[in-house]
């Protein structure tokens, strides 16, 4: 089953989201886009490349895919909770888990190891005290 798996996702998920079989979901908290099709995979929201019209800097003729995630997950009935996850941090992405099936390490919570040391910090301004970092 382990080794069918991966198979089974990738021909449900590249045809209709175009799945990069990352091994780590998370088209739930993007408005279902997949966010590994960014040319510079970035999973954390756009760069500062993002052209006027919402097309990415490095493919002008594809929309922006953190565009195109805010613009779904406003749109597309999705639940709140998924809403509410799209502005959350996410974690880098371990490679050692390309190819594997997201449905496995999800149940098995593989997909919820963090690098050693990393922590989600988020800084927020504080009209007293400058910028303040604060756990997530």
């Amino acid at each position: 089953m382990p080794k069918l798996l991966p198979l089974v996702e990738d021909a449900i998920k590249k045809p209709i989201w175009g799945c990069q079989m990352c091994g780590q979901c998370v088209l739930h908290s993007t408005g279902m886009v997949c966010p590994m099709t960014c040319p510079k995979t970035l999973r954390n929201g756009p760069c500062g490349g993002v052209r006027e019209n919402g097309h990415c800097e490095v493919k002008p003729e594809m929309q922006c895919i953190w565009v195109k995630a805010y613009e779904r997950k406003e749109k597309l009935p999705l639940p709140q909770s998924w809403r509410d996850h799209y502005n959350e941090l996410r974690p880098p992405v371990d490679m050692r888990l390309k190819g594997t099936s997201s449905w496995l390490n999800l149940l098995t919570k593989r997909d919820q190891q963090k690098p050693a040391g990393w922590q989600a910090v988020i800084e927020t301004p504080s009209a007293d005290q400058g910028n303040k970092d604060v756990e997530a």
